[in-house]
């Protein structure tokens, strides 16, 4: 991960856990990292651990990533596709195609997602 994304670990986070009130205090660190990191979002399948009014006094929401991703093929619908495209020339054994990619994110929950970047092709 640090060589395709050099500022993708946070640290110095741990002070702030104490602070946060999560229904799943495992879940607490989430929040502290994404505060040290002047998040504004923590994108997540678990939004039920992650409720808004635990987040908003830190100005962080929570995203499915359904959501996420939809907003991402809405603000630069060709910028994703051709992130589909590089994770599909990238798949071997077998190769991958984009549609691969497109049905393994509607198999993962990205249901909404999938059918936008279908309609794209």
């Amino acid at each position: 991960m640090l060589t395709v994304v050099r500022d993708c670990l946070v640290t110095r986070y741990e002070p702030l856990i104490a602070a946060i009130e999560l229904p799943d205090p495992d879940d607490r660190h989430v929040v502290a990292a994404a505060i040290r990191a002047k998040a504004q979002t923590i994108v997540t399948f678990n939004l039920r651990d992650f409720p808004r009014h635990a987040l908003e006094p830190w100005d962080v929401e929570a995203v499915h990533p359904d959501r996420f991703l939809e907003g991402l093929i809405d603000l630069a619908p060709e910028v994703v596709y051709g992130q589909v495209q590089r994770i599909a020339d990238s798949w071997r054994n077998p190769a991958g195609t984009v549609d691969d990619v497109i049905d393994r994110l509607d198999r993962s929950g990205l249901v909404s997602a999938a059918a936008s970047l279908r309609s794209l092709r």
